[in-house]
């Protein structure tokens, strides 16, 4: 089969240069962009029942922007204010930069893993063993992290602050797609809480992650294209050498 329609489960890219598009363009695709999952705050009522005071902690470990968000919308309903002592660890730099949008950032003590990776996040951590550090996340999570936290004996306290839920489709939305690309298990999950008689039959499955692809496997699904990996570290690397042979074998 063919493969001319694509749902990517991410929002639409903003800029116009991103290589879904390219994409598109090469193989006379038709793709769209439809999230599986959403995010919901966590309210102030909500989070103060953890019992976690966010003024007792001397550092904050973010692993996404999204995480990032979140921290300052509590503080902001809880009407905290958060000393210029604190200091940010963030897994990439990315997600240290985005940390602009809420402080003044070169008077701040932030740090970021030099490799974007959960090692050398540690390795930042640990050097500064003697903080207190609060980690928010979501309800559905990565115990990554948080497992070489213990391992490490650093003292630290997981704070909840939004929900991954999914992202009900409506009853006469469609869902007739040659493919379908996850980034995430949640992804994964919504898709069979959406159509629980889902029949894979010759629709193609990509995911991102060793999680996610663990997860399409697990739920006895076929996974057609998987990335990262040394020959495709990107998922549209990994699509495109798929479409490639696919369209090819097609001409056929």
């Amino acid at each position: 089969m063919k493969v001319k329609s694509v749902l990517v489960s991410q929002p639409k890219p903003s800029s116009e240069k991103s290589p879904y598009f390219d994409l598109a363009e090469r193989y006379g695709l038709k793709i769209d962009f439809r999230p599986f999952i959403k995010v919901d705050p966590v309210s102030a009522k909500e989070f103060r029942q953890q019992k976690i005071s966010i003024l007792d902690y001397s550092a904050v470990i973010f692993t996404a922007r999204t995480a990032i968000d979140h921290f300052f919308r509590l503080c902001e309903e809880m009407r905290i204010t958060i000393p210029e002592t604190m200091k940010y660890f963030c897994v990439t730099e990315q997600v240290a930069l985005y940390l602009q949008k809420y402080i003044v950032y070169r008077k701040r003590k932030v740090f970021h893993a030099p490799d974007g990776k959960l090692d050398g996040l540690m390795t930042l951590v640990q050097k500064h063993a003697a903080e207190r550090f609060i980690v928010p996340v979501s309800d559905v999570h990565k115990d990554d992290l948080l497992s070489r936290l213990d391992e490490k004996s650093i003292q630290y306290s997981k704070a909840i602050m939004y929900c991954t839920v999914s992202n009900d489709f409506g009853p006469d939305e469609p869902f007739d797609y040659d493919m379908v690309v996850f980034f995430s298990p949640s992804g994964v999950q919504s898709l069979l809480k959406n159509f629980p008689n889902f029949d894979q039959k010759e629709m193609k499955i990509a995911s991102f992650g060793s999680a996610t692809a663990k997860t399409v496997r697990d739920s006895g699904l076929r996974l057609d294209v998987e990335a990262p990996s040394p020959e495709y570290p990107s998922m549209t690397a990994a699509i495109d050498a798929f479409l490639k042979e696919n369209h090819k074998a097609a001409r056929k």
